[in-house]
């Protein structure tokens, strides 16, 4: 075996030290090469990092919570003995001891050290591009003053990156170090650090534009003069900086201000706060009592910078206006946590964190009322043949085929044959065009306990009979329930069907699953009186089972009469269900 050094990665030009927010592995593990290994936080960024090999971690070096400087070891991986070739420098020497191997790569970091601050260059960078190791943009000065920004290495294995978005604009000033853009691969999205301050002068790849490595991005226009008076900070850590720089700044009666009050990397309760979280909390003059009360939305409910960001722009709006137009402090809060926006209630509130199935909803439910224009159309159906049928067979179903006998293959089946008549319903909405699915595959949502829904699909559906819709529906239900579903099962539904019937609801309005652009709800069957026409005594009241039926489709493209015309065909499939019904 051979043993490789992971060490702290350089995140910046300015940045000295990283922080160890959280381990994705723990020793003993296997990691690939590329996996993520670990995340890591500084004042400008807090990102995931790759492994930069295959193996096993043997040993963590730096915990959870600690900062250490750039360079500095921080676990090792041990490797198969053909990878040895592979990363040489970083590998245990076959002659060594395991103690003069471990001391060998931190008295080579030390040698190159002492030759970068000697001369200025030294090996080290270089050896770093070659390896890909660092997760910050390279630069080739390309003269004028100017230097492209080109597409950085994020591992081993990695060939190619995609621009998420772009931070700044042409003409925008940027400084070192700050965000420029988001980059993403297959392993991982981070926000990406300026390697030069100056002007962006040019964006040379869009977003969502996927590049090879090495790639020009962008184009930034420096100053010489600025570069060399900025110089002599750069081996100042950014923080240190950024610290001096708000204690110089005057007040409005020309008094020096107070530095913000330094946050601790932990709370009072042992919560850890990243650098970058304590950074963005000590230029915005948060408290820690603050930081505690912010609900986070990261790993382990770690804070995050989007969740501090939303609450400075959450206490901005709440803080009421002074009669000088400055802004009063933040209303006093309940000791169980910050009241949400807009909210003035002022007695006991009890905060109950959202788990992420609980975030994944939310957000998923706004943004499709955002996206699709949502109408909901309702008819009835007659079932009361169906449930006869039903409980006729439903004991020698379960006995044949080993599963209950429920409605909703009844209601797939019978969605399937109005969507062949309507495939506008089968559908999804583009850019100026309709994406008409050819496949059935139906969605079928199932109820969490109490914790919310989810929407497994049944592949398809439309060339299954109803013992296999029964079987389908059965075998999803039951590993959605026990946490047994893999992602792409709950991935590439063209339409959905959600039983609310089954827990009690008369009807609803249901909102569609994006991209979808139709859901069906099947309300609670009753017994009600019903007027029916008989052939001999004309109008009667009867006692039938009746059921409501709602509609929700994407008025975009289907109009009220085409979503009356389905559910129409769906009622009549449901009707059509008698003694002679094909199981």
């Amino acid at each position: 075996m051979a043993k490789v050094e992971v060490t702290m990665p350089q995140m910046g030009e300015s940045i000295t030290e990283g922080t160890v927010i959280a381990w994705h592995k723990k020793p003993g593990e296997t990691v690939e090469q590329d996996e993520i290994l670990l995340e890591i936080g500084t004042d400008k960024v807090d990102t995931d990092v790759p492994s930069p090999s295959g193996g096993v971690l043997k040993e963590i070096l730096v915990e959870e919570g600690q900062t250490v400087d750039v360079g500095t070891a921080i676990a090792y991986i041990e490797t198969e003995a053909e990878a040895a070739g592979e990363s040489a420098k970083d590998v245990e020497p076959p002659s060594e001891t395991e103690e003069e191997a471990d001391e060998a790569p931190r008295a080579a970091a030390a040698a190159t050290a002492d030759d970068q601050s000697a001369d200025g260059s030294g090996e080290d960078a270089a050896a770093a591009e070659e390896e890909g190791a660092e997760p910050h943009l390279d630069v080739k000065p390309v003269g004028g003053g100017e230097v492209e920004v080109v597409m950085p290495k994020m591992g081993e294995s990695i060939t190619e990156g995609t621009v998420l978005v772009w931070h700044k604009q042409p003409g925008e000033e940027i400084e070192l170090d700050e965000m420029l853009l988001e980059i993403g691969t297959d392993k991982v999205d981070t926000d990406v650090p300026s390697p030069a301050a100056g002007v962006l002068k040019e964006i040379l790849v869009g977003e969502n534009e996927t590049v090879d490595v090495g790639t020009p991005l962008a184009v930034i226009t420096t100053e010489e003069v600025a570069e060399t008076e900025e110089e002599p900070q750069r081996n100042v850590p950014e923080q240190a900086r950024q610290t001096a720089e708000r204690a110089a700044v005057p007040s409005g009666d020309g008094a020096v201000m107070e530095p913000a009050r330094s946050i601790p990397r932990k709370g009072a309760g042992g919560r850890f706060f990243s650098p970058l979280v304590r950074s963005i909390a000590e230029k915005e003059g948060l408290s820690v009592e603050e930081l505690e009360a912010i609900e986070g939305s990261g790993r382990e409910g770690r804070l995050t910078k989007e969740d501090v960001l939303q609450y400075v722009a959450r206490r901005a709006k709440r803080a009421p206006a002074l009669p000088d137009g400055t802004q009063g402090v933040d209303p006093p809060r309940t000791a169980a946590g910050a009241l949400s926006e807009g909210d003035d209630y002022e007695g006991p509130v009890e905060v109950v964190k959202m788990d992420r199935m609980r975030q994944i909803i939310a957000e998923h439910m706004v943004r499709s009322k955002a996206t699709s224009a949502h109408v909901t159309s309702f008819a009835e159906a007659d079932v009361t043949n169906l449930v006869t049928f039903r409980e006729r067979q439903k004991e020698a179903f379960h006995e044949r085929e080993g599963v209950k006998l429920t409605y909703t293959p009844f209601f797939v089946k019978a969605a399937v044959e109005a969507l062949r008549e309507h495939p506008i319903l089968n559908a999804s909405v583009g850019e100026n065009e309709i994406l008409i699915k050819k496949d059935l595959h139906i969605g079928i949502a199932v109820a969490i306990g109490k914790a919310g829904l989810v929407a497994p699909v049944i592949q398809n559906a439309g060339q299954k009979s109803l013992s296999g819709l029964a079987h389908a529906a059965a075998d999803l239900a039951r590993r959605a329930r026990n946490k047994e579903l893999q992602p792409d099962e709950l991935q590439g539904g063209t339409f959905t069907i959600t039983n609310i019937g089954s827990l009690g609801s008369l009807m609803g309005t249901p909102i569609i699953n994006q991209p979808q652009v139709g859901i069906l709800a099947v309300g609670a069957i009753k017994k009600r009186p019903v007027v029916i026409e008989d052939p001999r005594l004309g109008d009667v009241v009867a006692v039938r089972r009746m059921v409501y039926i709602s509609l929700s489709y994407d008025h975009r493209i289907i109009d009220g009469a085409m979503g009356a015309s389905f559910l129409q065909r769906f009622v009549a499939a449901l009707e059509e269900v008698g003694p002679d019904y094909e199981l």
